[in-house]
């Protein structure tokens, strides 16, 4: 048992002799358990360089050692949902050298990447993914008459999706060569792996039970009655003896529980489950955190890591963030209004609802991760009187696009949207980015879309929000603002309105104004001094301020509008829009996130690459400026 992150690079010659699977799978059984333990302080190691999701990895180690074992990778095919649990995975494919560097612009990616190896199978990010994928691979191996094992890994959180049942459902009814695993870490379907369970899951994954069971099909299906109920008796068994009745009924032959840290076992297992054929499921049993003291008494605060340089650095007074922000709104929000309720898809702790989880639990609705039913049981709740507001992060309502037009603003429901984390959210790279909210929310008829530049605005813009008879969203970044105190009180802003911040006062051919839609206000106020130029505050996407914009445009010689979103389709489209609808011709330059993903990189870099950062903004709009006085 590991009690501290070990700050120098542990010895590891078992691991270090590794540079594949297929050396892992030449070492003699009796290497592997010891190779667990290095490869879990090796985890422990590199993830203290880089920062990074390291609990569920560390869970996973005896899994991985024992997947790549048994099975040929990249051959057969190996599908991680999430990602959260992939770095023993990537370090035993080939990037072992690479993970201290991992989520940094020049490392690995911190989830499985299709483009970065040939055993990463699937790129994933987003939950539940795993169950589909597999099958689809599974069912495409079919078509083209090959023969390799497809394996699913995927966590007792994720298989609370609706998607996870879904892909679980087809693949039973298209009887697909699949085998998934389900990690259950959290003790959440069973409660002990006992002797009788390990004895029957030994017996229902031998070769010889199956052949078994086979012959006996052929036998008692000339007697349907017979056969029906030898079925039956050999399902109620095993419902009594497992949890499993749930996935035979969806099709999967149901094994387990087996301990997951067990290596002997989990070989023994999966080389009798690799023989058959078919849906095949088997339920492992593992502990979040595992062999690391202090993520195991706290796996939530331990779900991931900073670098262990950030963490020794000196201690300094930290900004609340806008996560913060949002959480003390609701709460003197809900103080205020028995009507409110807040909805969160397995973001309690993300989206800082933790106190309000704690002082209105009657009133706190965590649905796991299902994000549709988290948006389609708010509209439901609206219908009766309630007042749902929706904590989601930006990537993750994208999950829900359908129930959020025809469930909610279609019928123009009382709900509001808290979307956090919109905007580019550093290391975690393209799969969590918030970068299409605007595009996709602006389309919307009913819906009222907001974008906060500090945290005052943040406040107010959830007040105004929440005051708004109809859907209502605020979106916000993630991490700290400007370190504005936001005010106790709330006060309602004027639906549609921006406001000019500074006023420019440069001479005919260098005007210029920069309309700023949220978190970009505080770089636009900085190159504004350089220019001398007018800033907008501009507040609303939608409805947008259409009088501010003709404004703007019939005193200035450049509009520049900024946002932290797609540029196609969003908030500058929006200006582009207006302007043509009021048939006035002014230049115009969008700044926002290009047609492309950006890769993950410290927030810093990536306003960088998108040309938001002072520099490359400044640099931007002089060339513009340049241009078009050449051109006249």
């Amino acid at each position: 048992m590991f009690t501290e992150i070990p700050s120098l690079r542990p010895d590891t010659p078992i691991l270090d002799a590794i540079n594949s699977p297929a050396d892992l799978r030449a070492l003699p059984p009796e290497q592997l358990k010891p190779l667990c333990q290095q490869l879990r302080e090796y985890l422990l190691y590199s993830v203290g360089q880089s920062g990074g999701h390291f609990g569920a990895g560390l869970g996973v180690v005896e899994l991985t050692v024992a997947l790549h074992y048994v099975f040929d990778t990249p051959d057969d095919l190996l599908v991680w949902d999430v990602g959260h649990q992939a770095y023993p995975h990537k370090i035993l494919t080939g990037r072992r050298e690479q993970l201290p560097t991992i989520r940094t612009e020049e490392g690995p990616a911190a989830f499985p990447t299709r483009s970065e190896s040939p055993y990463d199978t699937f790129g994933v990010g987003h939950s539940s993914t795993s169950i589909s994928a597999a099958v689809g691979m599974a069912l495409g191996l079919r078509q083209q008459g090959k023969e390799q094992n497809v394996v699913a890994v995927i966590g007792d959180g994720a298989i609370t999706a609706g998607m996870a049942f879904e892909a679980l459902n087809h693949g039973g009814h298209e009887n697909a060569d699949v085998l998934v695993i389900l990690n259950d870490n959290d003790m959440s379907i069973s409660n002990n792996v006992g002797a009788l369970n390990k004895y029957f899951t030994r017996i229902w994954s031998s070769k010889t039970y199956s052949a078994m069971r086979a012959g006996s099909k052929k036998v008692l299906e000339k007697l349907p009655a017979a056969w029906e109920l030898a079925r039956r008796t050999e399902e109620h068994m095993k419902g009594m003896v497992s949890p499993g009745t749930l996935f035979e009924e969806l099709g999967f032959n149901y094994y387990g529980p087996v301990n997951g840290h067990d290596i002997d076992e989990l070989l023994l297992t999966l080389k009798n489950l690799a023989k058959l054929k078919g849906p095949r499921f088997l339920h492992i049993v593992t502990r979040k955190g595992k062999g690391f003291e202090p993520a195991e008494k706290d796996p939530i605060g331990y779900h991931a890591l900073k670098p262990l340089a950030v963490s020794a650095a000196p201690a300094v007074v930290k900004k609340p963030t806008y996560s913060n922000i949002f959480g003390e709104w609701l709460c003197d929000m809900a103080a205020a209004d028995k009507r409110l309720v807040g909805i969160t898809p397995a973001m309690r702790e993300g989206s800082d609802l933790v106190r309000f989880s704690h002082e209105f639990p009657d009133r706190y609705f965590d649905v796991a991760i299902a994000e549709q039913h988290a948006v389609t049981l708010a509209a439901g709740m609206a219908c009766e009187g309630s007042k749902p507001v929706v904590a989601i992060y930006s990537t993750f309502l994208q999950r829900a696009y359908d129930q959020l037009i025809h469930d909610v603003a279609l019928q123009n429901l009382d709900v509001l949207f808290a979307i956090d984390r919109a905007g580019l959210v550093g290391e975690d790279g393209p799969t969590h980015h918030g970068a299409y909210d605007l595009s996709y929310l602006r389309c919307i008829p009913n819906l009222l879309v907001m974008t906060p530049s500090d945290e005052n605005e943040c406040r107010q813009m959830l007040y105004t929000g929440y005051q708004h008879e109809g859907p209502a969203a605020v979106r916000y970044p993630r991490g700290s603002g400007t370190g504005i105190e936001p005010d106790s009180t709330m006060t309602a802003l004027p639906i549609g309105k921006g406001r000019i911040v500074r006023q420019g006062t440069a001479a005919a051919g260098q005007r210029v104004a920069l309309l700023a839609f949220g978190a970009p206000l505080a770089n636009a106020l900085v190159v504004a001094e350089q220019l001398d130029a007018t800033v907008a505050d501009m507040r609303f996407v939608k409805p947008l301020d259409h009088t501010l914009v003709a404004e703007l445009a019939a005193s200035h010689d450049l509009l520049v509008t900024l946002e932290e979103n797609a540029t196609m389709g969003g908030a500058g489209s929006a200006v582009l829009e207006s302007l043509a609808e009021q048939g006035i011709a002014v230049p115009v330059l969008l700044r926002g996130i290009p047609d492309r993903y950006i890769e993950h990189a410290t927030p810093a870099r990536q306003w960088q690459d998108i040309q938001l950062d002072c520099g490359q903004l400044l640099e931007a709009v002089a060339n513009r400026l340049a241009g078009l006085n050449k051109a006249s």
